[in-house]
């Protein structure tokens, strides 16, 4: 299996007491679904997978292919910085008959590329042949690396990983994978701001996004990324600038007053998103601890930014006010709708 398309992030929707809100969980994904996305991605970082309990994974996976029904893929976060539990996580989606999992870099511990490949994704990849597995290499998080070269032998011996989400941010790195693992490889941009740069590049040949900002516009990040595949590049270019101010806010870096002097505070992925789902009325609620909050700044970043796309390309975000019954201008425009967002 090659991947293709765009496939969601999907972010966990919870209620106001931070227990996960699984009937707003069904109506993100029929949204996903019904906007044309090719497969939905469950328990990863937009997921918030690492304040969710083993228990709750499954319960999140279990509900989520559930709904899903086969009509798009569903891809498993099964990740762990334990190769323990990642191989429990894994099996648990393969017993639900998930098709694909998701395998972040071990966080914190700081394995060296080489043991990622022997200790971590082999082990997990032959145990179950039937699954494909997507590696996801975000040093900026994980503070450790599969590199190309490993990724190469991985995808040279093992038939079931043939993808990776690249989240490097590092164009070189991204050209190597390419030029290391061959045209039957895919390489899914793990940046929604990259994804055009990346599928546009020769070196580098994209097929696709697991997109953050698919959240709350599917059709449009699904379009771009078709119109790349089938070689309309001034469509895909059209939508891309559409979308461009949604994919600034997937972090918002603000500067802020201290009584000590300046200091700089990103608000990371899901925050922004799941501040803009709550403000638009999806189904979303708060993030769990340690995340918090926008500060009052990154707020008005947001809504700026979601308001530059209302005003000039309102097409982006009518499937929101129509699936879920809302009036945007109202909610963009009306303070109510964005109280106790931000960090007083």
């Amino acid at each position: 299996m090659l991947f293709k398309g765009c496939y969601t992030a999907s972010v966990t929707p919870m209620k106001s007491n931070f227990e996960i809100d699984f009937e707003g969980l069904e109506r993100l994904i029929e949204f996903q679904v019904e906007e044309g996305v090719k497969g939905i991605l469950v328990m990863g970082t937009t997921g918030e997978s690492t304040t969710l309990s083993w228990e709750d994974h499954e319960k999140v996976i279990e509900k989520a292919h559930e709904e899903i029904d086969g009509r798009v893929l569903t891809i498993a976060g099964t990740g762990s910085n334990s190769t323990e539990e990642a191989l429990e996580g894994t099996a648990f989606a393969n017993e639900l008959g998930v098709k694909a999992a998701l395998l972040v870099d071990p966080y914190y511990n700081g394995p060296s590329s080489l043991e990622i490949r022997k200790e971590y994704v082999e082990p997990i990849a032959r145990r179950f042949p039937e699954m494909q597995f997507i590696p996801y290499i975000i040093p900026g998080r994980t503070g450790t690396q599969l590199l190309p070269q490993d990724l190469a032998i991985l995808h040279s011996t093992l038939e079931n990983v043939n993808t990776v989400k690249e989240s490097t941010g590092d164009l070189a790195n991204m050209a190597l994978t390419r030029r290391l693992c061959g045209d039957d490889f895919s390489i899914l941009s793990g940046d929604d701001d990259k994804t055009y740069e990346m599928m546009t590049s020769k070196q580098i040949r994209a097929d696709g996004v697991i997109s953050v900002t698919s959240n709350i516009a599917p059709a449009a990040v699904q379009e771009m990324v078709q119109a790349l595949i089938d070689g309309n590049g001034q469509r895909a270019s059209e939508v891309s600038k559409a979308l461009d101010p949604l994919f600034k806010i997937v972090t918002v870096r603000t500067e802020e007053g201290t009584p000590y002097g300046p200091r700089i505070v990103r608000a990371r992925n899901p925050l922004p998103c799941k501040t803009l789902m709550n403000i638009l009325g999806m189904p979303s609620g708060p993030c769990r601890q340690p995340l918090g909050k926008m500060t009052e700044a990154g707020l008005k970043v947001v809504l700026e930014n979601a308001r530059k796309v209302y005003e000039s390309n309102k097409w982006v975000l009518e499937p929101v006010e129509s699936f879920f019954d809302v009036d945007l201008k109202e909610r963009l425009y009306k303070k109510q709708y964005w109280k106790g967002l931000s960090y007083e």
